[in-house]
């Protein structure tokens, strides 16, 4: 039976050369068209603490090498730009990007957005960025974040950088305005609020909803201040490069994965009740290359 290979962190100073350790059973699979090497070399963005993240990507993984026949190595990346740069130098095959990394994934490796999450209706699931203060706090609106310390994700964030920021600039604040702390993470950026290390943090509902059945935030003592308009679920993509066949059976292979198969590392993206992966393509994403475009971002901002 094909196996997996995981690693729960990638380094931008080891991305070039992707140092993987090895666990679980042996078994080399076949080299061929659709096993490029005898294995698939995938990695996630870590959107959600890795202790979650981990055995959910684990359940698609699993699901998708036996679909395949071939190995998928699974690699949960430490940060953004650390996957961005990996598929970049050809050490990503498949890549689960946020929705903005996939657009400089797109640009800088070609990458193919090919399936996402389904709502169960056919089309594809979203969730929003917000802003959250303390219930008591005098924090409105953005606009009245001037003088403030505002707690975000990670750079490169789709909901937990870019859409707060463009908040801020559509609220007519100016950069040194506002007091940005970047937390490391979406559920670092909410512990920040929770803690009273900052005075307002991003917290989209995603992170909302796993905080909230985790335990972990008290919604009552907090409130919601702003919200972004929705926006499209991770695309799962393949590296532009490979062969066409290859492309074609993965794609096939995701949009067959039953839903309970799927459902695991949905329900980290707030997708309820679990649905079959749905196909996607650079079109349905517009929306982030239209905002990356509008706040200049380049590569350097990932």
């Amino acid at each position: 039976m094909p196996v997996r290979r995981l690693t729960l962190a990638l380094s931008l100073a080891v991305a070039a050369a992707l140092s993987l350790t090895a666990c679980g059973g042996g078994g080399d699979q076949t080299e061929s068209a659709t096993c490029p090497g005898g294995k698939i070399r995938f990695g996630v963005e870590p959107f959600e603490d890795p202790a979650k993240l981990t055995p959910a990507a684990e359940v698609l993984a699993d699901a998708l090498s036996e679909s395949l026949e071939c190995e998928v190595e699974l690699t949960i990346t430490e940060d953004y730009s650390a996957e961005v740069l990996a598929m970049e130098n050809g050490k990503l095959d498949l890549a689960m990007f946020g929705p903005l990394g996939y657009v400089f994934a797109s640009q800088r490796a070609e990458a193919e957005a090919v399936a996402s999450f389904g709502d169960g209706k056919g089309q594809v699931s979203s969730y929003t960025a917000g802003i959250w203060v303390p219930k008591d706090s005098s924090i409105t609106s953005v606009e009245t974040l001037k003088g403030h310390s505002l707690a975000l994700a990670s750079i490169g964030s789709t909901s937990g950088d870019a859409l707060p920021r463009k908040a801020l600039l559509d609220a007519g604040l100016k950069k040194d305005d506002v007091k940005i702390n970047y937390a490391g993470g979406h559920p670092e950026a909410l512990l920040a609020l929770t803690k009273g290390t900052v005075d307002a943090a991003e917290i989209n509902s995603q992170q909302l909803g796993s905080a909230k059945a985790s335990g972990t935030f008290d919604e009552s003592k907090f409130r919601k201040v702003w919200a972004s308009d929705a926006i499209p679920n991770d695309p799962i993509t393949v590296r532009g490069d490979l062969d066409p066949e290859f492309k074609k059976a993965v794609t096939d292979a995701l949009l067959k994965l039953p839903a309970d198969k799927v459902g695991k590392i949905g329900a980290l993206l707030d997708v309820d009740p679990p649905a079959p992966l749905i196909a996607v393509d650079k079109s349905t994403y517009q929306p982030l290359f239209d905002l990356a475009a509008t706040l200049h971002l380049t590569e350097k901002d990932v």
